[in-house]
This record gives C-alpha cells, structure tokens and sequence, in this order.
C-alpha cells in the first residue's frame, strides 16, 4: 500500500510499553510495517505560538499536498508516450517515494532545527509558495507552445475538404501573376476522376484546355488544378458544384505559405530543444498526431514528403530529457521533502499541545499491509492508547453516555496524535 499512518504517544514507561506492545500486537496479525519517525528536538517557545503554529502548519500541509499532487500529474502529461514510467521519475532526494517516508531524516542543513518553529514553518512554507509560482508559469508556457502547435498540426491532418494545402501544393502548379488567369483547386471523388477528365473543360467558357493535373490523394478524393478565365471563377464553381466537385479557396501566396512553415519549424525546435522526448507530443499515439491520420500523397514531385512526414523524422531525432522534465523533477523531490518535513513539524507541535511539557514521546511510521486491514489496525492502536483520552474512549465504546459538546465516532477518534500520509499521487 501506498498509505501511511504517522502517530506519536507520550514517551513515559507506560507508553514505552504500549508501543511495544502495539508492534507486537500489529505485528501479531499482519496489520502494519511499523518503523521509528525521528524527530529533532526543537525549541518549543511559547504555548500560544504552538496553538497558532498548529493552525498555520495544517494549511501548509493541505497546499503541499496538492502541490505535489499537481506536479506529478504534470509529470503524466510531459511524459505522453512514457506514461509508464512515470514512478521511476517521482523520486524524493533519489530515492523512491516509500523508502524516503520510511527512512526520514531532518534535513539540519536546509531546515536548521536551533531555529523558532515559526521560522521553519515559514521557510518551508515560501519554499512551497516558489515552487507553486515557477510550476503555474512552467506549465503554461507549455500548454501555450502545446495548443499553438496542435492547432497547426490539426490543419496538416484530416481530408482535403479540410486541411492546409500549404504543404501539398507547389509554386510550379500555379498560374501566377497573370491580369487574367487563375488556378483553381477542385476536390473531385475518386469513383468521379472520368467525368471530372471529360466535363471539367466545359463546365464553363473560358476554361483552359488540358490545363487540369491530379497533384494529391487521399482515401477518398483527389486534389486537382484546373486554370481558367478570371471573369468566369463564380460560374465554374457553380457547375462545379452541381456535378459534385469541390472547388478549395485556396490562393498560392508564397510569403503566406512560408510564414506557415517558418512557424512551424519553430514550434517545433521549440518544443524539442525546451521539453524534449518526454514533452514530445507529435509522436505516435499523442493527440497531436493522432494514429488514425488520414495520408495524403502529393503526386508529381517525388521529392515533395506527406505531410508531417518530416515533423516526425524531426521528433524522432536527438531525443533527451528535456528543461520542463527535469525541472519538475528536481522540484518534486524538493516539494515533497519540504511536505514530510511539514507533517513532522506538525507532530512536534501537535504532541507538545497534547501531551505537555518536557518534550517527551515518540513518533512512530506504519504502514499498514492491506486496505482491508485499516479499521482492524485503527480499533488495536485505540485499544492501546485508550488512556490517553479515556473520556473520548468511553464515548465511544458506550454510545449511552453523553457529554455535551463531544461527538465522535470510530472514523474520527484517536486517542493519539495522527497524521495521515498517502503517497497515491496519481490515483
């Protein structure tokens, strides 16, 4: 399981023993894994900066929670084609998430524990906050690049009623520059191809003779360039439409056409030189570049690729981690030590609110073995430690007997101080 229970009891010989006795008890019957927490013996300061400390810590943990909770799924969507992997890149301080939680050190280093609890909590919490603020403006630069991209893309896919013709056609398939001609392209069924060859010259006057040339297919049509008369272009397409072929608004513009490419190569190289493999979103299987992409073959020029044709051979190449990657990486790490280190200040403080001074009780990680386990294993340790709140503990074992202001149930009632870790981040 991915779920742990982090609790504390008072450090006297009595609850030496009852944590003895709760190892072997849960130990007993398969309930938990159960390890020492160590935790750094703070200066406690005064009783009313605990009780304020506890509310500030409680929302510090929330929002780190949800901090990371958000970076992994981050990790999920930079990671499209590897989503597989994703565990292996959710690491805290190089060590998978478990074996950090249950090997937990105080970082003396980054979180200096000779300082006011007031002041750690504060660092970690603006730690927390930058984390948040670098992660907001990461990821949309990301989505922004990403939409950009997809629209392009989106226009270099489907059929030829609708995608960009910029990459299909060529300067040489037009007639350019002329007071009175013009090209037109004319979208013709394939069973059509017969008739569009034996009509196309008379759907109107002034249509060039033997001017048409097939320059693309798809599954079901063909691209054709057919010349004609300025002053006709309204009457060969209505003719045009009632025989069932489709004249394309499209317009050679040469400049238009390589801004369109221009940008495209750049989102590209931008998109693979900041995110990289596993950011890449044209690669097989990614909604960018759907697996069911309708082929269109430019004919005439062999030397003329399909469309996203090189857009994959170009995502294919120099394939790395890239910037956006590893910086959620090494921030996760970062955002997840700094939230075991705010749930280990919590227990600090909590145990110092609830069992007094001198600092004195231990901290203990379980971790329980089965989901179906946890209600067995939350009626043992309440039986343990049942002394630690006898009046909450009569409450509940004796339904009959109230105590005005008192409502608790079995869910709710720990007789100890509990904290609740669970590290299914991407459930």
């Amino acid at each position: 399981m991915s779920e742990f229970w982090l609790i504390s009891a008072p450090g006297d010989k009595e609850n030496l023993q009852a944590l003895e006795r709760m190892n072997t008890v849960t130990s007993k019957s398969n309930l938990s894994y159960n390890t020492k927490f160590t935790i750094p013996d703070f200066k406690v300061g005064t009783l009313d900066s605990l009780v304020g400390l506890s509310d500030e810590l409680g929302k510090v943990d929330i929002f780190a929670e949800s901090l990371i909770k958000r970076m992994a799924q981050s990790v999920v969507e930079v990671m499209e084609d590897a989503k597989g992997k994703v565990q292996e890149n959710l690491l805290a301080n190089g060590a998978d998430l478990t074996s950090f939680v249950t090997h937990f050190e105080w970082d003396m280093a980054k979180y200096p524990a000779k300082q006011p609890l007031v002041s750690i909590a504060d660092t970690l919490a603006k730690q927390l906050a930058q984390i948040e603020t670098d992660l907001k403006s990461r990821t949309a630069a990301y989505n922004a690049l990403k939409t950009n991209l997809e629209n392009l893309e989106k226009k270099s896919t489907g059929n030829l009623f609708t995608r960009t013709l910029s990459d299909i056609v060529s300067k040489e398939d037009f007639v350019l520059d002329s007071e009175y001609l013009i090209t037109l392209l004319v979208i013709v069924p394939k069973p059509s191809y017969i008739q569009w060859q034996k009509t196309y010259e008379s759907l109107s006057d002034m249509v060039v003779p033997r001017s048409t040339k097939l320059i693309a297919e798809d599954n079901e049509c063909g691209l054709f360039t057919v010349t004609l008369f300025r002053k006709v272009i309204d009457d060969f397409k209505t003719k045009a439409k009632e025989n069932k072929f489709t004249v394309r608004e499209f317009y050679y513009d040469e400049k238009e056409i390589k801004r369109e490419r221009e940008e495209m190569t750049r989102l590209l190289s931008d998109k693979k030189q900041q995110y990289q493999t596993s950011c890449v979103a044209l690669k097989k299987g990614s909604s960018t570049f759907p697996d069911h992409q309708v082929k269109v073959t430019p004919l005439g020029n062999p030397d003329r690729p399909a469309a996203g044709q090189n857009d994959r051979e170009r995502e294919s190449e120099g394939e790395g981690e890239g910037p956006l990657l590893r910086w959620l990486k090494v921030n996760f790490s970062e955002a997840f030590i700094a939230w075991i280190h705010v749930k280990a200040l919590r227990v600090f403080v909590e145990s110092v609110l609830r069992y007094g001074l001198p600092v004195n009780f231990q901290a203990v990680l379980l971790q329980p073995h089965k989901k179906s386990s946890t209600k067995r294993l939350r009626e043992v340790l309440n039986s343990v430690f049942r002394h630690l709140d006898e009046v909450a503990a009569a409450s509940i074992l004796d339904a009959s007997v109230e105590i005005p202001g008192l409502q608790l149930s079995n869910q709710d009632y720990f007789p100890y101080v509990y904290f609740h870790i669970d590290l299914g981040l991407l459930d």
